[in-house]
């Protein structure tokens, strides 16, 4: 199943894509948050070049693994960018996601200015990784339960 990860912030939506059958995950684009909330041009052929049957959004949680404080406004704009394109929504926590990017970025020698418009889509990659491998456990272990019950 091909899978877009979104890394929803108030100025820039970091995308990332995946697929369930590979486990990989990578870096797409980085687009204004208006656009990909108003369905703009930029963001349809994104989903017309992907075409995802998926959307999974970060959400942003404390490291006491709770709702962080923006959690609800990313999980509505999560939605609503969902409803528009007619695909179903998961979340995953993104939980230092922003930092592991830079880090990543800093070693390949970029500097602050030139991470700036990196950033949100490697943070992307790296949640939707995590959601990936999870998604693989539930099914590994789904096929497992089906075993036993034959």
């Amino acid at each position: 199943m091909r899978v877009l990860a979104l890394d929803i912030g108030e100025v820039r939506v970091g995308v990332a894509t995946g697929d369930t059958a590979t486990g990989i995950a990578s870096p797409v684009a980085v687009l204004p948050a208006q656009e990909v909330l108003g369905n703009a041009r930029s963001w349809r052929r994104v989903l017309e070049d992907y075409e995802p049957e998926l959307l999974v959004s970060g959400l942003p949680k404390t490291l006491a693994g709770e709702d962080g404080p923006q959690a609800q406004r990313i999980r509505s704009s999560a939605e609503r960018i969902a409803a528009t394109c007619g695909l179903p929504v998961a979340f995953s926590d993104e939980r230092l996601s922003s930092a592991e990017a830079k880090r990543i970025l800093r070693e390949q020698g970029l500097n602050e200015k030139a991470m700036r418009g990196k950033v949100d889509m490697v943070a992307a990659s790296l949640f939707l990784e995590s959601w990936l491998t999870a998604y693989a456990a539930r099914e590994e272990s789904k096929d497992a339960g089906a075993d036993k019950e034959e």
